[in-house]
């Protein structure tokens, strides 16, 4: 069918009795859920150029998963500075909040909750994505594996090596908190339901986090307690702006994206659990530690598990885990007491009513991976409901009056 989606399927997991637990309320911090399936942050480069606004399409594209207990909404960068990859939305410029404002109202009208992840790449950018050409910020001058996806001079996406990142000094860390901060406050003007501090795979929150990306020998280097620092300031500053009851933080404990790398990270990402718990958080947002093995329908290495055991004991609070799940899996980590909420990507994005479907044990729409990053609605909010499969006819997704 044209402008359709691929409609070849993969079948759902059967409908079992311990998968109940996967449709149970829950509550997160200051909101109530309805079950406990997630829909995780998913980066699909689609919004309007120039000024990375997000558009009309959005607001379908959210308001058709409004079946997730909760959206944690892609990845969004806090400023100019923060941005890494072409067409991504930011909310650091006015027609951003207004655009966003469209885009939540479109989800708390089909009865969904959506809060914001603030992002900042750091070095994970290139110098045509930054504010008059300057090289990306970095907490050490150590340039990164692999490539940046940038728009061209055709107005094309085009993959290039990235460059050597400049080394932000003591005198500019007030100034990153403060792109925080105020990106914060303006997800609150765009009526969010929270923010996510995303400060996970290999972005500028994770290299400061993690050894093999910091090496300074100041106040924000050297020990965990100071290269965790950084964290901290702008976990306590957006407390003072949200409250931690609406407020999450992810964490990529094992992770390798983006050439990241940690020399113990048990005791790393151990005290980061110890330290977030203190200050109350709706939640900690794990990447799974095996999601590579689980994906290949593997199961979870002995350190994984150790690792995810560790940091559910040292952080007091509600843990999502994300990365590798199917339906089994996510009730059977819900049952054993290793999350307490379980996030999917992928299947969302070609199944917008996920839940339904794992409720029902029916088929998955099959994701096409050459829709994920930029283009319009193939692949994008033309992936069929069950609805539709059974020939109900769908209601407009949403106005899209706004452009």
């Amino acid at each position: 069918m044209d402008g359709t989606a691929t409609l070849s399927r993969t079948r759902g997991p059967a409908t079992l009795p311990d998968t109940d637990v996967l449709f149970q309320p829950y509550r997160l911090g200051a909101l109530e859920l309805p079950h406990r399936i997630v829909m995780a942050p998913l980066t699909r480069s689609r919004a309007r150029s120039p000024g990375n606004v997000p558009n009309a399409l959005a607001a379908c594209y959210y308001a058709q998963r409004t079946s997730a207990a909760l959206i944690v909404g892609e990845a969004t960068q806090i400023s100019m500075q923060g941005q890494g990859y072409a067409w991504t939305p930011g909310i650091h410029s006015r027609e951003q909040v207004e655009a966003w404002r469209h885009i939540t109202k479109a989800v708390h009208e089909s009865g969904g909750r959506i809060v914001c992840q603030l992002w900042h790449v750091g070095r994970i950018s290139h110098p045509s994505l930054q504010p008059d050409g300057m090289p990306p910020v970095a907490p050490s001058a150590i340039t990164p594996q692999g490539k940046a996806f940038i728009e061209n001079e055709r107005g094309e996406g085009a993959l290039v090596p990235f460059v050597r990142p400049r080394a932000l000094t003591l005198e500019e860390m007030p100034y990153v908190v403060a792109q925080y901060e105020r990106a914060a406050r303006n997800a609150q003007s765009a009526d969010f339901d929270g923010i996510e501090i995303h400060a996970a795979n290999g972005y500028l929150l994770d290299q400061f986090i993690e050894s093999g990306t910091n090496r300074r020998s100041d106040a924000y280097g050297g020990s965990v307690e100071n290269r965790t620092r950084l964290l901290l300031e702008v976990a306590e500053a957006l407390s003072r702006i949200w409250g931690p009851d609406r407020i999450g933080v992810r964490i990529s404990p094992l992770g390798k994206s983006n050439d990241i790398s940690d020399d113990d990270p048990e005791v790393t990402f151990g005290y980061v659990g110890e330290r977030l718990g203190e200050f109350g958080f709706a939640y900690l947002h794990m990447v799974n530690p095996a999601m590579e093995r689980m994906q290949k329908g593997e199961p979870a290495d002995q350190r994984s598990l150790a690792l995810v055991k560790l940091i559910r004991e040292r952080f007091k609070g509600t843990l999502i885990a994300a990365g590798g799940f199917d339906a089994g899996t996510a009730a059977q980590w819900i049952r054993e007491g290793r999350a307490d909420l379980v996030a999917f990507g992928r299947k969302f994005i070609a199944n917008p009513d996920l839940p339904e479907r794992l409720r029902a044990g029916a088929p998955l729409n099959a994701d096409d991976p050459t829709t994920y990053y930029g283009g319009g609605e193939k692949g994008y909010t033309d992936y069929p409901s069950l609805a539709q499969d059974r020939g109900e006819q769908p209601g407009a997704c949403v106005d899209q009056s706004w452009r």
